[in-house]
């Protein structure tokens, strides 16, 4: 081979060569695959740990039936027809072992606690009717069942504190619609009343003392597909439904625009004499747009839209939750909705149990319907509610959506099939940033995004969005946004001194939300204590120039010792740095901690002089703080809706001075905010401007700030070229989010398995 040859042959290695480099250069900036590339700060693996916390599978359900039928040893009745006189299981759930029980499996390699059931039945067959709630196990064959009600309430469980069931709505309902047949020219001349066009929703509490159970029913015009909500007919009905022989019922009370009767005989009669200032009303038609949350401009162009270019960068197995450094365990309560446990941010746990807790209402009007409102969620169901979320709308399309089983009212599980979601999201605005023109030349900055793990509920009239969200800086946001319709009353007189006219009759009725959440925090381990920190001015001595003076901030610093020290009222002045401070400091030798920062604007609270106030008294409080106890799991009670008089569970004796230094330590956060509704509540309430909720930030937990390591952030100085991808990772989106995204297809059963109560 002569030396031509060789150096041709070398030329076309080399030439080869760099055609390989250039290659792999491209390569390297192109993603190697579209499927999902989950990227975490842990280990993504099953964690067994977490179902200690996860809600009784549909199989379970099924297991506590069966053994609550063949050892209760009394007939049992399923709740979707059992009538008040019968016996029938309420609803079941997990029974969530203690605190202590958890941390020993968990931390210390304990063994894993039995699993168990709790079940709610009531007894209406029996000469002392009552609820009793037992504790059903072990799980998945249970094999015993205890009587938890004395050891949970310190008593028995009278029977009219009972949530009303479906079944007992239907029946009111039929006991209104033959109670119309006494008054059907008054109603046909009114409201155009053919027998099925008007609709009654309930109000709560049920009466003035405990035992009462009669309830003000205010009607509304049915439209379908609509909302009933803003259609009053002036109409409302006192029913007393107290007797278990629901051939005792009875009308206690009729209102109509302004006016008081015995019952709807008596309604007609004084209608036939002329007696009634009737104001007819004019029968919607569905057609009709007052009121109708159909679109009135056809579709456009789609608007901006999420995707994970290379797929989830969070896990979900089974209830266990993995986002870059955070993990948690999540389940929903029936009652009281979702719930967050085992909170864990580079595997220090943050946070024990985040739930929530109640959601309250209270209504103003001058009708009864909207006098004695006073709604307390909890008791109808917040978790039962939570439907199916419509995809691209209540969550982003590529949103992971999860099935939510329970039982309630039934011996057979169901399932709200989507009804949560998690989603990675882009605030679109910098978590941090800044753009150096001083000195050196450089812009560093790092988007902020969360994870979000949401649920809704639609409580009657009202839909609630509840957030939990993480961040890459070791914060979590707690939040919910109110949407739905308003809950009217017929305009009448002086209606306008409690809300605006919205329609042609319709008023909408001032009202003020309060919800409430646990927060079970253990920074830095169990031992916490409640540090505050605020600012004063003084004055003080210029030190080069004695004869002026300067008023300097100053920081304060209080650490609150006792409980009672630590309940904020609702709207009194609140340190504006509060903290859980541990034992252990951080590098700079402060109390490693995590601040609360509240965000709520909130109306008055139930003085305390009313008779039903001790049942929502956790509404006093903007924030308490108390020493965590086993038999103080929740703040208030389902139970308390129905005899708020003489509370099953009132928190305001959770406050009892106790020492708070160095303990275990419970927040209690209430945010609200009140609603005067208005013209554009019309349709329905927009979430733009109702949204509240409260911050969990690391307050000298950390050395630094933990999102410096964030694989998402952006540095590049003025002697570097952005627009290469080994300097900005930003430069090659064009390349690597180059994947169109696999959309699901679109699907909606939310409206399967439901009937009309």
């Amino acid at each position: 081979m002569n030396l031509k040859t060789v150096l041709i042959l070398l030329v076309l290695a080399l030439a080869t060569i760099l055609a390989l480099v250039c290659v792999l250069l491209t390569r390297r900036e192109k993603p190697t695959s579209c499927e999902s590339q989950t990227q975490s700060g842990q280990e993504d693996k099953p964690r067994d740990h977490s179902l200690v916390f996860a809600d009784l599978t549909p199989e379970e359900m099924v297991q506590v039936v069966r053994y609550l039928r063949e050892n209760l040893g009394v007939p049992l009745v399923d709740a979707s027809r059992a009538k008040p006189s019968d016996n029938c299981i309420y609803y079941i759930d997990v029974q969530l072992p203690t605190k202590a029980e958890v941390l020993q499996f968990l931390d210390r390699g304990g063994v894993l606690p039995p699993r168990q059931a709790l079940a709610v039945v009531y007894f209406g067959n029996q000469p002392d009717p009552n609820i009793t709630e037992y504790v059903v196990g072990p799980l998945p064959s249970p094999k015993t069942h205890r009587d938890f009600t004395m050891q949970k309430y310190g008593g028995k469980l009278p029977f009219h504190r009972r949530p009303v069931t479906e079944k007992e709505y239907k029946d009111i309902d039929s006991f209104i619609s033959e109670e119309f047949s006494k008054a059907e020219g008054f109603l046909r001349y009114c409201c155009d009343y053919d027998g099925t066009n008007l609709a009654a929703l309930t109000t709560a509490p049920r009466g003035f003392q405990s035992g009462d159970r009669a309830t003000w029913f205010v009607l509304f015009q049915d439209v379908y597909g609509s909302g009933l909500y803003v259609h009053p007919v002036g109409l409302e009905v006192l029913v007393n439904h107290s007797s278990l022989d629901m051939s005792q019922w009875r009308v206690s009370k009729v209102f109509y625009n302004g006016q008081y009767y015995g019952d709807m005989a008596q309604l007609q009669r004084e209608f036939e004499q002329g007696h009634v200032s009737v104001v007819k009303v004019r029968k919607v038609s569905p057609e009709e747009e007052f009121g109708s949350m159909k679109p009135r401009a056809g579709p456009g162009a789609p608007g901006p839209f999420q995707y994970e270019p290379r797929g989830p960068r969070y896990s979900i197995q089974g209830n266990h939750v993995v986002f870059q450094a955070w993990s948690f365990a999540f389940g929903v309560d029936v009652n009281a909705g979702p719930r967050l446990f085992d909170i864990r941010f580079k595997g220090d746990r943050i946070v024990y149990e985040l739930s929530l807790q109640e959601a309250l209402a209270l209504y103003g009007s001058n009708c009864p319907g909207g006098m004695v409102t006073r709604y307390m969620d909890g008791s109808f169901g917040i978790g039962k509610f939570t439907y199916e979320l419509v995809r691209g709308v209540d969550c982003p399309y590529t949103a992971t959506y999860l099935d939510r089983h329970y039982l309630i009212e039934s011996e057979t599980p169901r399932a709200n099939k989507n009804s949560l979601c998690i989603f990675e999201h882009d605030t679109a605005i910098p978590l941090r940033r800044h753009y150096s023109n001083f000195q050196s030349l450089y812009y560093g900055g790092l988007t902020k995004v969360a994870l979000v793990f949401r649920s809704i509920s639609t409580l009657i009239n009202y839909d609630y969005a509840w957030d939990f969200i993480f961040y890459q800086n070791g914060a979590i946001e707690v939040k919910v946004h109110a949407t739905g319709y308003i809950s009217s009353s017929f305009l009448y007189n002086t209606g306008i001194d409690y809300g605006n006219q919205v329609g042609e009759h319709t008023l909408g009725t001032m009202h003020n939300h309060l919800i409430n959440y646990k927060v079970d925090l253990d920074v830095a381990g169990l031992k916490n204590s409640l540090v505050t920190q605020d600012m004063v001015f003084e004055s003080v001595q210029a030190p080069w120039s004695p004869q002026h003076q300067i008023q300097c901030p100053r920081l304060t610093k209080k650490v609150l010792e006792k409980e009672n020290q630590a309940a904020f009222p609702l709207h009194s002045n609140i340190p504006r740095y509060l903290h859980f401070a541990s034992n252990q400091e951080n590098r700079w030798n402060h109390q490693r901690s995590y601040r609360i920062q509240l965000v709520s604007f909130a109306g008055d609270h139930l003085p305390e002089v009313s008779s039903m106030e001790r049942s929502i008294s956790w509404a006093r409080y903007k924030l308490a703080v108390t020493k965590r106890k086993e038999d103080e799991p929740r703040s208030t009670s389902i139970y308390n809706q129905n005899d708020p008089w003489k509370p099953t569970v009132a928190f305001a004796d959770f406050v009892d001075n106790e020492t708070i230094t160095n303990e275990d330590l419970v927040a209690w956060v209430s945010v609200g905010f009140l609603h005067v509704p208005h013209a554009e509540d019309i349709p329905n309430t927009v979430t733009v401007g109702n949204g509240v909720g409260f911050l969990l930030r690391p307050y000298n937990y950390f050395d630094e700030d933990p999102s410096r390591d964030s694989s998402d952030s952006v540095y590049f100085r003025a002697d570097q070229d952005p627009s290469k991808c080994e300097v900005n990772h930003v430069a090659c989106l064009s390349k690597t989010a180059s994947c169109s995204p696999a959309l699901p297809p679109f699907t909606y059963s939310g409206f399967q398995n439901l009937s009309s109560v």
